[in-house]
């Protein structure tokens, strides 16, 4: 095979879900990414010498990543040789998204400031360090690029995606009543069309 399919998952999920791709990228090597990445500076080393190792044995890459696995990728593969690239509900504003969970769990930007970490009653823990990270690296994505996003994505706005694929230059498919996580029969059969469409 001369093409590589490079699988990123979302948050709880894992490499494994690269199997159900195979199907969908016959003429490729479709391989899952295990990363253990939790922030995107840590993931900036990790993801680049994965892709450093794998694109060094094929002449060509995609990606096909999910959610924070799509943000991850953009922060630390914006400047890789990535033929093209499949983002299904990626964050893409991860600024607006911690001032979210702020919202949500009453926490002030001088509270976080103060305590440099605090946990939420929702799981996540909002930190200091990775939101002056995302302010001081914003997202600059130039690879071909198609994104899938669900009008119930309750982590993106459709406004926030919106924008950022018109800024960017990206085609936006968006699926009525999808969520951010695709799941469902449905939602699979939806996402499957989406991507055969979109590698013709």
């Amino acid at each position: 095979m001369h093409k590589a399919v490079i699988y990123i998952h979302g948050k709880g999920g894992t490499s494994s879900e690269s199997e159900h791709y195979k199907a969908l990228f016959k003429d490729a090597d479709v391989i899952g990414f295990d990363y253990q990445s939790q922030t995107p500076w840590e993931a900036k080393v990790e993801f680049s010498d994965f892709f450093n190792a794998v694109s060094a044995k094929y002449q060509s890459v995609y990606i096909v990543a999910n959610s924070i696995g799509a943000f991850f990728t953009m922060n630390a593969l914006a400047d890789r040789n990535i033929e093209k690239a499949f983002f299904i509900s990626p964050i893409v504003n991860m600024e607006k998204l911690i001032a979210d969970m702020m919202i949500w769990a009453n926490v002030t930007e001088q509270d976080l400031y103060k305590e440099k970490e605090i946990e939420t009653s929702f799981g996540e823990t909002l930190s200091w360090e990775y939101l002056c990270y995302v302010r001081e690296h914003p997202v600059v994505w130039n690879i071909p690029t198609k994104i899938l996003y669900g009008d119930k994505d309750n982590l993106t706005s459709y406004e926030t995606m919106s924008d950022f694929a018109s800024k960017m230059g990206i085609s936006l498919t968006v699926m009525n009543n999808g969520e951010h996580w695709f799941h469902t029969d449905e939602q699979m059969n939806f996402l499957d069309d989406w991507i055969c469409e979109s590698n013709r």
